[in-house]
């Protein structure tokens, strides 16, 4: 079975290369929906994650997203505490997903595929980047956002030079439309896989 982990920063096609890949005969971990699927059945997790940041959960028993962020974003070291917690669940549960898969193989999408060791499970890891103005603008249509809140989650995230170091390919999607770039990037994983 081959892995792909997929990783680059919001707005750069990551969803036009999952569907790609999906046509290929993979199945896709959605990292960010799996992580929430966790926190719901870990008790462990939920209990380190109460231990370090106090009551982060709301009467439902769902994370309160905001208040988990308030602590942890602007704070490297809580930052740090979280991800101790988060990652090794994670790999868990994604080493889990991989024992039963009958596809093909298995794409691992998660924006911190490298610092969370899912890297080290797969074949390739392939970054998938964009020019920032187009993220920008690609963003702002999709969440609805300002531009202003879309400069500030591009300015957040890590720079290609990042990618390129630590990921087998990095691709940049120059593509003048969503058509040509799925063409492109089914392409681009068609021979990477020596598809027909």
């Amino acid at each position: 079975m081959t892995v792909i982990g997929l990783t680059g920063p919001t707005g750069s096609g990551k969803t036009t290369a999952l569907a790609a890949l999906e046509r290929l005969g993979f199945q896709v971990v959605d990292c960010d929906a799996l992580y929430y699927r966790v926190l719901e059945r870990d008790q462990s997790l939920r209990r380190g994650i109460r231990e370090a940041f106090g009551d982060v959960f709301l009467p439902d028993g769902q994370l309160d997203r905001r208040a988990l962020g308030d602590i942890v974003f602007g704070d490297p070291a809580a930052l740090e505490r979280l991800n101790a917690l988060v990652y090794p669940a994670m790999s868990a549960a994604v080493g889990q997903i991989m024992e039963k898969c009958t596809k093909k193989g298995l794409v691992i999408d998660a924006i911190n595929l490298i610092e969370s060791g899912l890297g080290e499970l797969c074949d390739w890891t392939v970054a998938l980047t964009a020019a920032p103005e187009v993220r920008m603008r690609r963003i702002m249509a999709r969440d609805g956002i300002s531009e202003e809140r879309a400069r500030a989650r591009i300015a957040a995230q890590k720079p290609d030079k990042y990618y390129r170091r630590n990921c087998t390919f990095l691709l940049e999607n120059r593509a003048g439309s969503k058509a040509e770039f799925d063409q492109l990037i089914y392409s681009f994983f068609a021979d990477l896989l020596h598809e027909d």
